[in-house]
């Protein structure tokens, strides 16, 4: 029973990835692996053949359970084409309406705005050591960046609250640690419905769109995807530094330049990239020298943290030290690192600036807070990143003894809590699995199309694992 914290949880890691792999099938192709070496990862994933993205793979009936509703509308998921053409162009001009510093002063007022929340009305809290979850905590401020972003007014804390709703939904079902709720999901689109009808944002959106569709697709790529992975990206952050406390304190010392944050978050992001396994369906032969092609009709999955490891000495399988300055010579920096994907193959929307929000969300944050954590930290954060705010001025009796007996509460807390949600993760996803491919969302659709090329059955290849988280 004392030591069950600490073998069960990579038990049910191990099983749960099996599950998984049975939804891969036998046309996974997983990069970097044995048919696709880390050499030809980012060759691959830009190659203008490796376009599909939805239809033809197992993989994508769970991906559009998870994301409904409106899965066939969300930007990731559209299979190239026209309507994907224009989807792309409006999320384009959207994030590209705020100048660098629009974009700055937007991020460190909504930051601001959750912080004194956080404090309470009258600011009580504001001296108490206090234990939060990053990922709770930051979710919020995206959910508040991105509606002003898309309807360049303020967002009102009831929108605001259910925008963080249907995020927390979508991120907890894409983690396995909750069911999704539908009714949540739908209440934000039909307050989007109706806010469009009242008053369309700056931006004409997608005129391919009916105006539902046009709902969706706002839901999706902005109070979805942009609202989850930002909040995962700050919790990973905020955790990194509060686990490093020499990186803390050189950022709290006041010495360290913008740069060195960027450094942290390049570092971050090289040891808990966002995503997992992204996977690309080949719409024709990808042809390399030396090499079979990979076949039209394959499911590439592509494995960022297996690339990200790939860079590292000894092929990343001991040990890899939390160190910021590894970036600031071209023969320690990692070679093999793509935090916001290939720019061949629908790049991160966000990624010309959301280095530099993550920069400015995190020096709000340590501006009032020293960050400390005893928390197992995850590539996944299932446990959405237990970390105490403890006040930088005016602390109740936060002395050295009570440091370690906080932490030790923490550490031990976190450890037993991995127990039950392991198992919560392997029923809920093996449900989850099943449901999915019992509705067929996105095999239904596609039903009616003329079929797709398929990979030939006696062709090699890697049973893939894993999904995207």
């Amino acid at each position: 029973m004392v030591s069950l914290p600490y073998w069960l949880p990579p038990v049910v890691v191990a099983l749960r990835v099996r599950v998984f792999a049975r939804v891969n099938g036998e046309e996974g192709i997983t990069a970097p692996g044995r048919e696709v070496p880390a050499e030809e990862f980012r060759t691959v994933y830009g190659h203008p053949a490796a376009n599909g993205r939805s239809r033809g793979a197992a993989l994508s009936d769970l991906f559009w359970y998870w994301l409904s509703p409106g899965p066939e509308v969300h930007q990731e998921h559209l299979e190239p084409g026209p309507r994907y053409d224009d989807v792309a162009r409006t999320t384009r001009r959207i994030l590209a309406g705020p100048s660098r510093e629009e974009w700055a002063e937007l991020t460190a007022r909504c930051t601001r705005q959750v912080l004194d929340e956080l404090a309470g009305p009258d600011g009580a809290a504001r001296n108490r050591v206090r234990t939060v979850r990053l990922r709770d905590m930051m979710m919020p401020v995206w959910a508040g960046v991105y509606y002003e972003a898309v309807f360049r007014e303020p967002c009102p804390r009831p929108v605001r609250e259910l925008i963080t709703g249907h995020a927390d939904d979508v991120v907890s079902a894409l983690k396995c640690t909750g069911l999704r709720h539908m009714d949540r999901r739908q209440r934000l689109t039909a307050y989007l419905r109706e806010r469009l009808a009242g008053g369309p944002p700056p931006v004409p959106l997608p005129a391919t769109l009916t105006a539902h569709e046009q709902a969706l697709y706002l839901q999706g790529t902005f109070f979805n995807t942009a609202v989850v992975q930002m909040s995962e990206a700050m919790a990973h952050l905020l955790l990194a530094l509060a686990t490093h406390r020499p990186v803390q304190d050189r950022l709290l010392s006041g010495e360290a330049q913008d740069d060195y944050l960027d450094r942290v978050v390049d570092e971050t992001l090289h040891h808990f990239p966002l995503f997992g396994i992204a996977h690309r369906i080949t719409t024709g032969e990808i042809h390399r020298p030396g090499r079979e092609p990979v076949p039209a009709g394959s499911v590439l999955l592509f494995n960022y943290p297996e690339y990200h490891r790939s860079g590292t000495p000894g092929g990343g399988t001991g040990h890899r030290p939390f160190d910021p300055d590894r970036w600031l010579s071209p023969d320690t920096r990692p070679a093999a690192y793509i935090p916001f994907g290939v720019t061949a193959n629908r790049p991160c929307p966000a990624r010309g600036f959301a280095v530099l929000t993550m920069r400015v969300a995190a020096r709000e944050v340590l501006r009032r807070y020293r960050l400390e954590s005893s928390a197992e930290h995850t590539r996944s954060l299932p446990s959405r990143g237990p970390c105490l705010l403890v006040p930088r001025t005016g602390a109740v009796a936060w002395g050295p003894v009570r440091r370690r007996v906080r932490l030790e509460r923490l550490r031990l807390a976190d450890r037993w809590a991995a127990v039950p949600r392991s198992l919560t993760q392997l029923a809920l996803g093996s449900y989850m699995v099943w449901d999915a491919r019992r509705q067929g969302l996105c095999r239904n659709y596609f039903a009616d199309a003329p079929p797709a090329p398929r990979r030939p059955r006696g062709a090699a290849g890697d049973p893939g694992g894993g999904s995207r988280r």
